[in-house]
């Protein structure tokens, strides 16, 4: 759940708008790009909507022609917690793709000047291999999705919160470019791939882990760090990370970018790296923040897209359906909501 706790900025490539039920008017275009709050395109479905909150702490963003590459798409959806919540989320939201982005082309440059030096010196380089080079390896993206990760999260150390109490983001980040899909996840947010079947049934696929204290090897890492993990009388459902000696705040999740105070007692910002080749099956993928996952299961959430009469529509009818469920479930009390809807097919 979202209540996890008890300057200027250059784009890249372009980037789709972002649509939203709160009242801003700060449209922006850096650097080519463009970020919006309201809109969709043929490839994605983008929908956010504040729950019970004063302020909606969740943000995303999704880059077409990512690193420069036509085939390349970035999707990253950042859930915030704490009395700073929204502006880490925003904050990396703004911040974290570029890095990926510029660590991405490195790559390429390095790549191409190694095909070129190849080709000089008469090293056979089929078609196929060159095709290889171009497309990112899976140990080559976990490198920069590390780096990347913990560049972003000194920067929120020194720009949002050096205490270290005031809070923290999670984030789903997905790449996709031509049929591989690589996952850099901290935190509770979730993506899931919809497959068809043979005999035509839709079937979700879990792409990245839930992490929370509740996993073994986060609760091990945790306690051997001198943490604390329990749930408290008073909500005796969410497992928390907590300080050797403090009882607050505590946290919902093993792995998030902020909370400071807890990164010596096993919170970590290392993002959990995934990869996944995609085949004619695979329809779509969805990215959410927890307030989705929390009162949908995966396979209501792919029927509820896959049935959307528009593409366009996808992501706004899956977060009023989630809310609708909120309210069923909590009475008054709904999370802030946020989706997004990468289709796979033409």
């Amino acid at each position: 759940m979202g209540g996890c706790y008890s300057s200027d900025i250059s784009f890249e490539g372009k980037v789709h708008d972002v649509e939203c039920e709160c009242n801003h008017n700060n449209d922006r275009k850096q650097g080519g790009g463009r970020v919006m709050l309201k809109g969709s395109s043929e490839i994605v479905s983008m929908y956010s909507q504040k729950g019970t909150k004063d302020v909606n702490q969740d943000a995303m963003t999704v880059w077409e022609d990512f690193a420069g590459k036509n085939d390349m798409v970035f999707c990253g959806v950042f859930d915030g917690h704490g009395p700073l919540g929204h502006k880490f989320a925003r904050c990396i939201r703004d911040n974290l793709p570029s890095k990926l982005s510029k660590s991405i082309k490195q790559l390429q440059e390095k790549v191409c000047k190694q095909c070129s030096t190849n080709a000089t010196d008469g090293s056979s380089h089929s078609n196929d291999n060159v095709e290889d080079d171009q497309n990112m390896s899976f140990a080559s993206c976990e490198e920069i999705f590390m780096r990347c990760f913990s560049e972003m999260d000194e920067n929120l150390a020194k720009k949002i919160d050096a205490d270290g109490f005031r809070g923290g983001s999670t984030a789903v980040t997905l790449i996709k470019q031509g049929n591989q899909l690589i996952m850099g996840n901290l935190g509770d947010s979730r993506v899931v791939l919809c497959r068809r079947t043979n005999d035509n049934h839709l079937v979700p696929v879990q792409l990245t882990i839930d992490l929370t204290p509740d996993i073994p090897c986060e609760a091990l890492r945790i306690i051997n760090c001198g943490g604390r993990i329990f749930a408290t009388k008073q909500d005796p459902s969410v497992t928390r990370v907590w300080t050797p000696k403090r009882d607050s705040p505590g946290l919902a999740m093993s792995r998030a970018f902020g909370n400071f105070f807890l990164k010596d007692h096993g919170v970590s910002s290392v993002p959990d790296v995934s990869y996944r080749k995609l085949t004619k099956q695979d329809e779509f993928v969805v990215l959410a923040s927890d307030g989705i996952w929390d009162v949908l299961t995966n396979s209501e959430v792919i029927n509820i897209v896959a049935l959307a009469p528009k593409r366009s529509m996808a992501a706004k009818l899956l977060v009023k359906r989630a809310v609708q469920a909120w309210k069923h479930k909590y009475g008054i009390m709904v999370d802030d909501c946020t989706a997004i809807c990468l289709f796979l097919k033409d």
